[in-house]
């Protein structure tokens, strides 16, 4: 199904709202992020920061419910169509990661945050 060898065993997988088609993330995932993924309806993927799986919201409480897993035509990447719960993907508190957009040479934050990461994850 995925092509895992190719890509050193880790591919992208981008998560886009069901609903309204917003990309959320882009994180990465292993051979058993995705299949733990598929098994449960929830998205899981692999950190390379912490070198272990991450269950999405495991922290936080926002998990994401997918709602379809699509796979690209080189078979190196997923894309996930899921429900966000909680209101927000970013760990910085925004709805997608991509809240940000260039500008000439500057970057605008272009969204309001969901949540105060401090709130949510402390002071690490």
């Amino acid at each position: 199904m995925l092509d895992f060898n190719k890509t050193n065993g880790l591919i992208p997988a981008i998560a886009q709202d069901a609903d309204t088609g917003q990309v959320l993330m882009l994180a990465w995932m292993n051979a058993e992020a995705f299949a733990e993924t598929v098994r449960t309806g929830r998205a899981c993927y692999f950190s390379r920061s912490r070198n272990r799986l991450w269950r999405k919201g495991e922290e936080s409480g926002h998990v994401q419910e997918v709602r379809g897993i699509f796979i690209d035509c080189d078979a190196d990447t997923v894309l996930l169509k899921v429900k966000q719960l909680g209101g927000a993907a970013c760990h910085e508190g925004f709805a997608s990661c991509f809240f940000r957009e260039v500008k000439g040479d500057e970057l605008e934050v272009i969204a309001e945050r969901v949540f105060d990461p401090k709130a949510v994850y402390g002071t690490k």
